[in-house]
């Protein structure tokens, strides 16, 4: 299994609903991000997985681009972030404790 495989095999079992289209973008940015490279194909994918929904289906770049700063734009989009992955079957959720860097952000 490739590199790829390895990802999307992973996304698959965290996001299982997940549409195909949204997968292929998280496997490419989990691919694609240099902060990802060397990291369990598990941990690539939940890390790309969540920056992609923070960047996609939430105000997150909105409120950076109004002035606040990383800590408090994620502090506000945290609920519609967690409703994105929970809609796409993920079990796992982010806390304010455990956020995940914006290593596969764009």
């Amino acid at each position: 299994m490739n590199r790829r495989e390895a990802v999307a095999a992973a996304l698959a079992q965290l996001a299982p609903r997940l549409p195909e289209f949204e997968s292929e973008a998280v496997t490419d940015r989990a691919l694609a991000s240099p902060g990802l490279r060397n990291a369990r194909p598990d941990n690539a994918a939940w890390l790309a997985l969540v920056a992609y929904a923070r960047h996609v289906f939430t105000e997150y770049d909105d409120l950076l681009a109004e002035g606040y700063d990383r800590d408090s734009a994620r502090h506000f989009v945290l609920d519609d972030l967690n409703d994105a992955l929970a809609e796409w079957g993920s079990r796992r959720r982010v806390s304010e404790e455990s956020a995940p860097e914006d290593d596969a952000a764009p």
